[in-house]
């Protein structure tokens, strides 16, 4: 058997997610069939780095199958991509060992959040980005990153739904907010994200650019992990799982690959 790893981009605002779901068009059921379908009917399980929701899109989304067949990695790209949707497509494919593991061997994850700062929507752009018209203070937002960054218990930023068993302790190297011309982009890159965490986040400093709450206020948010301290969860559409990085040995061990 042969582990195969394949990077991929995918448009979710018309998928019901990314997991299996019964009578739902989903990321993973596309990838499947298009795999069963180059073995011959056999079921081939895919694992990926994480779940993302309906309307959640992915610029490098990460996941491995494990295959009997033996194809060059750049055929593996052209036969997937052939049977795949249009909204779906493998943009990188490599053979790894047998301990790598598309979820379990995660060293970091990154998001972008995209909002559009304007008075009028963009139509065209309505499943890619979030529309805010209000005014907002970028500095202010950019002070509030700054106490997001670190080792927190992220429990009061994350989804009360949430399946998390034990703890919701996660690192964020980076947040950041830049904004260029009508959008503001939201960058998180972290060791983990609990449900829900990027957009509850998002939300948070929207408020604070907004003036609703002070830069300041993020500390004592974090330290009374409770979910009840903020408000909705905003929109999926202008979240991106970006990249997922794993660790440098593996990346060591497969680049004479």
């Amino acid at each position: 058997m042969e582990r195969i790893k394949c990077t991929i981009t995918y448009d979710g605002s018309g998928f019901a997610g990314f997991q299996v779901q019964p009578d739902h068009r989903t990321v993973q059921d596309s990838l499947e069939k298009a795999l069963a379908k180059i073995h011959k009917g056999e079921t081939i399980r895919i694992q990926a780095s994480g779940r993302t929701d309906t309307g959640v899109h992915a610029v490098g989304q990460v996941i491995h199958f494990d295959t009997p067949l033996t194809i060059p990695e750049r055929n593996w790209k052209q036969a997937v991509n052939t049977l795949l949707p249009d909204d779906v497509r493998v943009v990188y494919v490599e053979k790894v060992d047998a301990d790598f593991h598309a979820r379990y061997s995660v060293k970091q994850k990154e998001y972008h959040y995209i909002v559009l700062n304007r008075e009028d929507p963009d139509v065209f752009r309505r499943d890619y980005v979030l529309h805010f018209p209000k005014c907002l203070d970028i500095e202010a937002i950019q002070a509030a990153c700054k106490h997001l960054e670190g080792t927190h218990d992220f429990t009061t930023f994350s989804s009360a739904k949430s399946s998390v068993k034990g703890s919701k302790i996660r690192t964020l190297f980076h947040a950041s907010c830049r904004k260029k011309e009508d959008d503001i982009e939201f960058v998180f890159r972290g060791s983990g994200f609990l449900y829900n965490m990027v957009r509850i986040m998002v939300s948070a400093l929207l408020d604070v650019g907004i003036g609703k709450r002070r830069p300041e206020e993020i500390p004592a948010l974090l330290a009374a992990k409770e979910r009840g301290q903020l408000g909705k969860t905003i929109s999926p559409n202008g979240l991106y799982l970006w990249e997922v990085s794993y660790h440098e040995q593996e990346k060591e061990k497969h680049s004479g690959d």
